[in-house]
C-alpha cells in the first residue's frame, strides 16, 4: 500500500491509499462500496446518492481583506465568515478520521507547467478518489515523488451533513471555498462533479491575477500547424460535438486556459454526458467508457450492459474518462494561439443568422450575456421558446466580474488577431414550431469555413438590430439561409420577434452594465 502522512492537516486514520491505480480503486469500490459494480463496457459504475448534480446555491466563498475586492459577490459567489469555514472544516475533518480508511490523490490541474495547479483530495470514498484520478491530469512517478506540498486541497466529506444551525448555512448540503487557506471542504453531497468544478472555480480566481484567461469551453487545434480555435456554448448548443472533428486535434472539451504563450486544458479527462448516448450519436466517447473511466448513476440490465435512456436516476447520467481515451486528443493537451473563437447560440426564437462576424466590444458584449434559448414544455397547447444566459457561458463558476474575463478575451483577440464569430445552432426560418433546425451538416460547414480562413473575407451585411455583421456567403451552405429576416415568410413577425429577443438581452444586460465599459454597453441591441 502507497501511504502518506496525512498528520499536518489534522487526520490521523492509519490506513491511507495514495494515488492508487484504477485496478486498485476498482477493487476497493467492489469490496467496500455498496451499490459499486462493473459494466460490460469496462468502466466502473457508481452511484452519488441522493444529489445527482451540482448545487450551485450551496456554494459558499470566505470573505477575507486579502481577496474581498476580486470577487463577484452575490448569487455565484455566497460570502461566508471565515470562522465558519473552520466550523465546517473541523467537521469534515472529524467525519474522516472516522473512517476506517482514506484516499488521497495528488494530481495537477493545468497541462502548462508554468501555471499548473498542484491538488490534493483526500476523501473517503474509492469513487471519488477514481474521478478525479481521471479528471486531473496524473502525474508520473518522478512528479509524484517530487510533488511536495499541495498548492490546493479538497476535503471530501460529502457523506456527512453541514450543521444547519451553523451560521451561513441554507441546507444540509455545503460547498465552502477559501481562496487564503486554498481549500475546499465538502459536505452533503456526493456528487463528484463538485470537486472538478471546485478546482476550476479556483483556477477562475488565480489566473486572471497572473493575466491568464481562464474559460468554459472546448477547443480544437490544426492537426499542421497547431493553431487552435475556441468553442464557447451552454448545454446544447453543440459544444462537445462541434469539438468531436476528426481533422483536428482535441485539446479538451471543457475547461482552458489562454495565455501568452497558447492555450492549455485544465483537466486531464472530460466528464461527458451520457443519456442516450449511441456509438452512432458520440462514436468517441461510446468507445472511451471502458475499463479505467468511471460511469455515474448509470442502470445496468441484467447483463451489465448499460441502459443509456434509463433515466429513472436521474437525467444527468455522466461518464469520466482520460482524455487520451479520446482517439484524435492532443497530449499534452496544450495549442498555439486561437484563430478563432466561436460563440456557439441555439436560438429557438429564429432570429440570429447561422453565422456573424463579432467587433470586438460586440464580443465582450456577448461573452458577458452568454446566450442561449431552450425550447419550453407545451403547455396549454403552446410552446414558447425560454432564454438562457449565462455570463461567460460559465456563470457558476466565475469569481471575479464577468467584465473581467471578457476584457481579457478582447485583450488577448487583439493582441494575437483571432477573429470572434457568433454561431446560431437552432433555428431559421421561424422560431421553433415554424422555422427549422439549422442542419448538423450546414453548421459543420460553417464550422470549417471559420478554420480554413475562408470567411475571413467574407461578404457580411449589417444587422440594423443586433449590431454585428452577417455572414452572407459560405462555401457549401445555401445562401438563403444566412440572412436570417429573409428566410422567414412573414418579415412583421421575424422584426417583432427579433426586438422581442433584443429587449431580453438588454434587461439581461442590466446585470453587469455597471461593470462594464461604455464600448461594450454600446454594442447592445436596439429593440
Amino acid at each position: 500500500m502507497s501511504s502518506i502522512d496525512l498528520s499536518a492537516c489534522g487526520l490521523s486514520v492509519a490506513e491511507v491509499h495514495h494515488n492508487l491505480p484504477p485496478s486498485g480503486l476498482y477493487e476497493h469500490a467492489i469490496r467496500f462500496e455498496q451499490n459499486s459494480s462493473i459494466a460490460d463496457n469496462g468502466a466502473l459504475v457508481a452511484y452519488s446518492g441522493v444529489k445527482t448534480g451540482r448545487s450551485p446555491k450551496d456554494k459558499r466563498v470566505v470573505k477575507s481583506p486579502e481577496s474581498e475586492k476580486d470577487i463577484w459577490w452575490g448569487g455565484v459567489n455566497i460570502a461566508l465568515e471565515h470562522q465558519t469555514f473552520l466550523i465546517n472544516r473541523q467537521r469534515a475533518l472529524d467525519y474522516l478520521n472516522t473512517r476506517e480508511r482514506l484516499y488521497c490523490f495528488d494530481g495537477f490541474a493545468g497541462w502548462d507547467p508554468e501555471y499548473r495547479i498542484k491538488v490534493r483530495v483526500i476523501c473517503s470514498r474509492p469513487y471519488h478518489a477514481l474521478f478525479m484520478h481521471t479528471m486531473l491530469i496524473r502525474p508520473s512517478k518522478e512528479e509524484l515523488e517530487n510533488f511536495g506540498e499541495p498548492d490546493f486541497v479538497i476535503y471530501n466529506a460529502g457523506a456527512f451533513p453541514a450543521n444547519r444551525l451553523t451560521s451561513g448555512m441554507g441546507s444540509p448540503t455545503s460547498i465552502d471555498l477559501c481562496l487564503e487557506d486554498k481549500e475546499l471542504v465538502i459536505l452533503g453531497t456526493e456528487y463528484a462533479g463538485e470537486m472538478k468544478k471546485g478546482v476550476f472555480t479556483v483556477a477562475n480566481y488565480f489566473a486572471p491575477k497572473r493575466g491568464v484567461l481562464s474559460m468554459h469551453c472546448s477547443a480544437t487545434a490544426d492537426r499542421k500547424t497547431g493553431a487552435s480555435s475556441l468553442l464557447f456554448g451552454l448545454s446544447g448548443t453543440g459544444k462537445t460535438t462541434l469539438s468531436a472533428d476528426p481533422k483536428r486535434h482535441l485539446i479538451g472539451d471543457d475547461e482552458h486556459c489562454w495565455s501568452d504563450e497558447g492555450i492549455f486544458n485544465i483537466e486531464g479527462g472530460c466528464y461527458a454526458k451520457a443519456i442516450n448516448l449511441t456509438p452512432e450519436s458520440e462514436p468517441d466517447i461510446f468507445q472511451a467508457l471502458r475499463f479505467g473511466p468511471v460511469l455515474e448513476n448509470v442502470v445496468l440490465d441484467e447483463d451489465h450492459d448499460v441502459d443509456y435512456t434509463d433515466t429513472s436516476i436521474t437525467e444527468n447520467t455522466r461518464g469520466a474518462y482520460p482524455i487520451e481515451f479520446i482517439q484524435n486528443a492532443k497530449v499534452p493537451c496544450v495549442a498555439g494561439h486561437p484563430t478563432d473563437v466561436i460563440f456557439l447560440t441555439c436560438d429557438a426564437f429564429g432570429v440570429l443568422p447561422p453565422v456573424s462576424s463579432l467587433s470586438p466590444a460586440h464580443a465582450m458584449y456577448h461573452f458577458i450575456s452568454g446566450y442561449t434559448a431552450k425550447v419550453a414544455g407545451t403547455e396549454m397547447g403552446i410552446t414558447e421558446p425560454q432564454t438562457t444566459f449565462s455570463p461567460c457561458f460559465g456563470g457558476p463558476f466565475l469569481v471575479w466580474h464577468p467584465s473581467k474575463y471578457a476584457e481579457l478575451l478582447a485583450e488577448k483577440m487583439r493582441k494575437h488577431n483571432a477573429r470572434v464569430w457568433l454561431v446560431n445552432t437552432g433555428w431559421g426560418g421561424g422560431g421553433y414550431g415554424v422555422g427549422k433546425r439549422i442542419s448538423l451538416k450546414n453548421t459543420r460547414a460553417i464550422i470549417d469555413a471559420i478554420h480554413d480562413g475562408s470567411l475571413a473575407s467574407a461578404k457580411t451585411d449589417r444587422d440594423p438590430v443586433f449590431g454585428f455583421d452577417i455572414v452572407t456567403e459560405v462555401p457549401g451552405v445555401p445562401s438563403e439561409i444566412l440572412r436570417p429576416r429573409d428566410a422567414w415568410a412573414d418579415k412583421a413577425a421575424y422584426d417583432a420577434t427579433a426586438k422581442k429577443l433584443a429587449g431580453l438581452f438588454v434587461k439581461n444586460f442590466e446585470t453587469y452594465a455597471e461593470g462594464a465599459s461604455a464600448e461594450v454597453r454600446a454594442a447592445a441591441p436596439v429593440p
